[in-house]
C-alpha cells in the first residue's frame, strides 16, 4: 500500500465567486478543516480564478469566462477573510476552471511530496469537477469533503457527488476529515 501523502485544496473561495452561490456552510465547514489542518501540519495551497486587466486570457471562444470579461471581473482576486491563508501558504492564480491545467500548482505539489488531494470549493460543477478530473488523470488520490463545497444546482451537485464524482475520489465530509488528523 502507497502511503498517503495528503495536501488540502483550498478553490474558489473569493469574493466575486462565493456572492454568487449558496456557500456559507462550506465556509465554516472549510474553516474547521482548514484550523485541523493547520494544526496537523498538512500542506496546504489555496487556489483562486484571475486575470489581467483587460482579461487577455479569456479567447472569445471561452463561454464560461466570458460574462466575468464583459463585467471586468476576477481581477486581482483575493481568498476570503474567513479562509484567508496565513504566511507561507501559496496563492495559485488559475486562468480556467480546473485548479491543476496552465498553473504551478502541480510543481507545489510536487514540493510537498503529495499524492492525495483534500478538495475544498465553490463550486461543485466547476473547480471540483474539473480539478477532479484532471487530478484523477495525474494519478493523485482524490478526497472530496461533500459540505466543503457548492453549488447554484443541488440536482447537478447531488448528481456529481452521488454518480460522477465517486468513480474517481473519496466523497467524505469535515467531521471525518478533521476526527482522521486527531
Amino acid at each position: 500500500m502507497i502511503e498517503r501523502r495528503s495536501a488540502l485544496l483550498v478553490m474558489d473561495f473569493q469574493p466575486d465567486i462565493v456572492s454568487n452561490f449558496p456557500a456559507a456552510d462550506a465556509i465554516a465547514n472549510t474553516q474547521k478543516v482548514l484550523a485541523a489542518a493547520r494544526k496537523a501540519g498538512m500542506p496546504i495551497a489555496f487556489v483562486v480564478v484571475g486575470f489581467r486587466p483587460g482579461h487577455p486570457e479569456v479567447s472569445a471562444n471561452n463561454k464560461g469566462f466570458a460574462a466575468a470579461k464583459a463585467a471586468g471581473r476576477l481581477v486581482n482576486p483575493t481568498v476570503i477573510d474567513e479562509l484567508a491563508p496565513i504566511r507561507g501558504e501559496p496563492v495559485v492564480v488559475k486562468h480556467r476552471v480546473g485548479a491543476l491545467y496552465g498553473t504551478d500548482l502541480p510543481v507545489i505539489l510536487s514540493a510537498y511530496e503529495a499524492n492525495h488531494l483534500v478538495l475544498t470549493g465553490i463550486s461543485t460543477s466547476g473547480v471540483i469537477l474539473s480539478t477532479t478530473r484532471l487530478a484523477a488523470d495525474m494519478d493523485f488520490a482524490i478526497t472530496i469533503l461533500a459540505d466543503c463545497i457548492g453549488d447554484n444546482d443541488p440536482e447537478v451537485h447531488d448528481l456529481l457527488l452521488t454518480k460522477i464524482l465517486p468513480r474517481q475520489a473519496e466523497i467524505s465530509d469535515s467531521k471525518s476529515f478533521v476526527a482522521s488528523l486527531a
